[in-house]
């Protein structure tokens, strides 16, 4: 690596090294670009393939509830924490007189 690090400059490495990650992604998108299509390819042709597309349907609606769940989750330990400790702290402290 370091013969071609200085066979080029510094500015040079990095715009080839750019463009072939512009590359790389771009080839991949055209890949993920097919899921849907195949998703609907199934569901109209084969009743096994329908099946499938209830899959898709039923894994997107879980991982689109997911993040309300844990935030959901997180808020309820901690809102119940700070309850939990407001109580006891009360407990401790007693009533107070302002007498």
């Amino acid at each position: 690596m370091k013969a071609i690090y200085h066979l080029f400059e510094p500015g040079i490495l990095r715009w080839v090294i750019g463009a072939l990650v512009v590359a790389l992604l771009l080839l991949l998108a055209s890949v993920a670009a097919a899921c849907p299509t195949c998703k609907e390819g199934l569901a109209q042709n084969d009743p096994q393939g329908r099946a499938i597309a209830a899959g898709y349907y039923y894994s997107i609606l879980f991982m689109m509830s997911m993040p309300y769940l844990v935030l959901g989750t997180f808020a309820s330990v901690a809102y119940y924490t700070i309850r939990r400790a407001r109580q006891a702290n009360a407990a401790v402290e007693g009533p107070q007189s302002d007498a």
